[in-house]
């Protein structure tokens, strides 16, 4: 199975209310309607099913989305049982998940589908995302951590650019290998200010860093 090529460090789905939580109209899906999201995301990322699974899941649309202009957190299924299924399903999709984070990161599924790093700092591979969040749990922040913990991406012009699921925080480059050095030069920078700072046993692990991630630009 491969890893994701184009992934995010957050969210993949709209948040959902717990089982037996009010429901949130129009805020946070309910505990059916987040199921089914855990299902279709799995379905857009690539899992294939067999004829009859894919029948379940068009029937679970027409109850769950009769409109593609509902209110979210108000649908749920008539059948418990039904519902105990798509629970199941989406336990199995979510398992199915898990399988494509990338290296030093993992996928929960909490009020919603998140990928997260690891915090785990003697693993063999950790996410600079993860040294970020320790060093801020502990009170600090530095200039280097917006680009440090940039990917590499591809813009429908041909440019290369260095940032996150939202923004550019640097580039144009003519080349990926311009933005990956970017990259790599502003997570050495980060590194000193890890020592400078007191936090050590943080630095220490800029060997084990995962690579930087290159995405290619998204195709039509």
């Amino acid at each position: 199975m491969t890893k994701l090529e184009r992934w995010h460090v957050g969210p993949w789905t709209t948040s959902g209310t717990a089982a037996g939580a009010p429901l949130e109209p129009g805020r946070r899906r309910t505990p059916d309607e987040l199921n089914f999201d855990v299902v279709g995301l799995a379905r857009i990322l690539g899992r294939r099913l067999d004829g009859r699974a894919e029948l379940q899941v068009r029937l679970w649309q027409n109850e769950l989305r009769p409109t593609h202009t509902r209110l979210v957190g108000v649908h749920t299924l008539a059948d418990p049982e039904n519902s105990e299924l798509l629970r199941q399903s989406a336990e199995e999709a979510f398992a199915w998940l898990s399988a494509l984070a990338p290296a030093g990161y993992e996928f929960v599924l909490t009020d919603a589908v998140r990928l997260q790093p690891k915090l785990d700092l003697t693993a063999e591979v950790v996410a600079v995302d993860a040294v970020v969040q320790l060093a801020a749990d502990r009170g600090d922040a530095f200039p280097a951590d917006r680009l440090a913990t940039s990917h590499v991406r591809r813009s429908s012009t041909g440019d290369w650019y260095a940032g996150d699921a939202v923004c550019n925080w640097s580039g144009p480059y003519p080349t990926a290998d311009e933005a990956v050095a970017a990259v790599r030069a502003a997570r050495a920078e980060l590194a000193e200010q890890l020592r400078a700072g007191g936090h050590e046993d943080l630095a220490t692990t800029e060997p084990r860093w995962a690579p930087v991630p290159v995405e290619q630009a998204p195709t039509a």
